[in-house]
């Protein structure tokens, strides 16, 4: 085999691979979100309507404005109506 039949062969290779790299990532992005909570980006609404009502909700405090509700197993943080990270509470144990 010569160096450009190598070098073509392994271009061909990782381009069959990359769909399947991608896809495998957006798959364990999706597990970990459910896992743990809401996604980043999913408003207020739809997190009321997945997890039902939080067993805390407080106040927006800050510009912009930063609100937090409390489920049993995760927090949620939202700027304005947005969440932006959720974050699974350490079980006891």
């Amino acid at each position: 085999m010569n160096k450009w039949t190598i070098v073509l062969t392994a271009i061909l290779g990782l381009g069959m691979a990359g769909p399947f790299i991608m896809t495998s990532a957006v798959s364990a992005q999706t597990i970990a979100q459910s896992a743990t909570g809401p996604g980043r980006g999913m408003s207020m609404d739809q997190v009321e309507n997945r997890y039902g009502e939080p067993s805390q909700r407080y106040a927006s405090v800050g510009d912009p404005p930063i609100t937090r509700w409390e489920y049993p197993d995760f927090v949620v943080y939202f700027e304005y109506r947005y969440v932006i990270h959720t974050v699974s509470k350490k079980k006891s144990g």
